[in-house]
């Protein structure tokens, strides 16, 4: 008797790890923070916990305390960079994976595996309509630097902005010694931001500049 619950809960082991890896495998193949070997720690612990917390008799406890583990480990994925916020997708597939790893723990095996249909449809097959939302209205962050000592400039920039038919933001303006630095949250399709990088390029007032 106690061979044959020893097999299943292995079996709930190797299910994690088969799911951990299917998930882990996307994110390794898009060099996410949260990569293949990752994913599937995540996943195996999660079941083990719950597994653990079956034979104490503390599933409630546990469960409460593996969301709040998950949860400093997805907040690790997560930083900034300049205006944007980026990981959390990442973020987001951590605290799903963990879920779905109770799931399995919890001897769940149908469940479990349309979450993981699920969460692979999105993962994957949705890029497509994200893509065509960047196409249609792709927001950037230009960092844009020229002298100081160009009064007008901004009012050029602007234009550029106008031309390239995008709508920007001033989010910061700052000067350095001869250098003054503008950073704008720009907004519109996609070809127009190419369009604006080429602009930039050529632009003769402009130092330096950063998307």
């Amino acid at each position: 008797m106690k061979d044959i619950v020893l097999v299943h809960e292995l079996t709930k082991l190797l299910v994690a790890l088969i799911f951990g890896a299917i998930i882990g495998a996307e994110r390794e193949y898009k060099s996410k923070a949260a990569g293949f070997r990752t994913v599937i720690l995540i996943m195996v612990g999660s079941t083990l916990f719950t597994i653990v917390s079956q034979l104490i008799g503390g599933e409630d406890r546990v469960a409460s305390n593996i969301v709040t583990g998950i949860g400093f480990l997805g907040a690790g994925s997560i930083f900034r960079e300049g205006v944007n916020v980026k990981g959390m997708t990442t973020a987001t597939t951590i605290w799903i994976a963990a879920a779905i790893g109770m799931t399995i723990g919890l001897g769940k095996f149908s469940l479990a595996f349309g979450s993981l249909v699920i969460v692979m449809l999105v993962l994957l097959s949705f890029t497509w309509i994200q893509r065509l939302i960047e196409k249609k209205n792709k927001v950037e962050t230009y960092h844009i630097t020229f002298d100081a000592k160009h009064t007008n400039d901004d009012k050029h920039l602007i234009d550029l902005f106008d031309t390239c038919k995008l709508r920007a933001t001033c989010t910061k303006n700052t000067k350095i010694n001869h250098k003054k630095l503008f950073v704008f949250t720009v907004q519109g399709p996609a070809a127009n931001h190419h369009k604006l990088v080429k602009m930039l390029f050529e632009a003769p007032y402009i130092s330096e500049f950063e998307v």
